[in-house]
């Protein structure tokens, strides 16, 4: 039962998040792209959430998670296997990028 608590209480959240950066991005859009470029046209709140969701889609931002994602993976090798990664990655890359010290 826990979970139908979880998405009633995030829900209502989810819904408002939406609403503000939508209209966020709408008085943004309207204030600065028709001011900026002749021909322009506004935006209503239904086109600035497609916006939003367009650069969603695009550039994959509103993680949540932050930060890198294989971080688990990272701290669930051994040390040795952390240090074998290190060492294959600098001797991929370092040839590659013209580094000759070994660290």
């Amino acid at each position: 039962m826990r979970f139908g608590w979880k998405i009633l209480f995030k829900l209502p959240l989810v819904l408002i998040a939406i609403g503000v950066m939508g209209g966020a991005v709408m008085l943004l859009w309207n204030w600065v792209v028709p001011a900026l470029f002749f021909g322009a046209h506004s935006l209503d709140f239904l086109h600035a959430v497609g916006l939003l969701a367009l650069c969603r889609i695009l550039f994959g931002g509103f993680h949540g998670r932050g930060g890198w994602r294989g971080r688990h993976r990272w701290h669930a090798l051994s040390r040795d296997e952390r240090e074998r990664f290190r060492e294959r990655f600098h001797e991929r890359f370092d040839e590659r990028f013209g580094k000759e010290e070994k660290r």
